[in-house]
């Protein structure tokens, strides 16, 4: 099998359809939650920021495991889901991406929690003395002065999401085109086993030339935390 076989297009394809809605996810909420551990009046701020950083250090088995049991079709947002769409969550595109999310989420939220920390509160408290609100605050002030740290936290994430193997292999299975959730990491898997070594190696290379590009520009916009 040569790289440009239909598998490993389709593989590529899944792969970065996943991993662009799992990083727009990651955007959505990342932002947001960073917003509010950065704050100065949060309270077990530990305690929060080891739950959000907790998917990174789980065995994916595990996190995989939490997902087929809370997205599957007895669970309530598996039911919900089946009626919504007529199918299920589980084994589908759309189950890896939420579930790659959570294991990207992390480096988006940090990222950006940092560089918000690096905001002057006397700034942040300024607008609210004249009655600015914590989102008015969020759109106005934070992020304007933390894009750099936003792009360099959606590279992490979206390479992140392109890369992952345990979690993808445990909510999407690993059946070649199977709805969409054969992703290029699993087809490394499968070439290996096969003996096809040449098919691995290529897939390899373009995963770590796409994951350098994405680090070097995470690296680049990290360099400089707030503009």
């Amino acid at each position: 099998m040569t790289f440009w076989s239909d598998v490993n297009l389709t593989a590529l394809f899944v792969s970065v359809r996943i991993a662009v809605v799992s990083t727009l996810f990651c955007l959505a909420v990342g932002v947001p939650l960073a917003a509010i551990l950065s704050s100065r009046r949060l309270r077990a701020r530990s305690l929060f920021e080891g739950i959000i950083t907790l998917p990174l250090v789980l065995p994916p088995t595990a996190l995989g495991y939490f997902f087929l049991i809370s997205m599957g079709v007895r669970s309530p947002i598996g039911r919900a889901y089946h009626q919504l769409t007529g199918s299920n969550l589980v084994f589908s595109w759309q189950g890896v991406a939420v579930a790659v999310s959570t294991v990207s989420l992390p480096l988006m939220v940090r990222t950006v929690q940092t560089a918000f920390q690096l905001v002057d509160h006397r700034i942040l408290e300024a607008a609210r003395l004249d009655g600015a609100s914590a989102i008015s605050c969020l759109w106005r002030i934070q992020l304007p002065m933390s894009l750099r740290a936003v792009a360099a936290g959606t590279s992490l994430a979206f390479a992140r999401s392109l890369g992952d193997f345990g979690v993808a292999l445990m909510v999407g299975g690993n059946i070649p085109g199977a709805d969409g959730t054969h992703t290029m990491s699993l087809a490394v898997y499968d070439s290996v086993n096969l003996g096809d070594d040449h098919t691995a190696l290529m897939l390899v290379l373009v995963l770590s030339v796409l994951a350098f590009l994405f680090s070097v520009t995470a690296s680049k916009f990290g360099s400089s935390r707030t503009t």
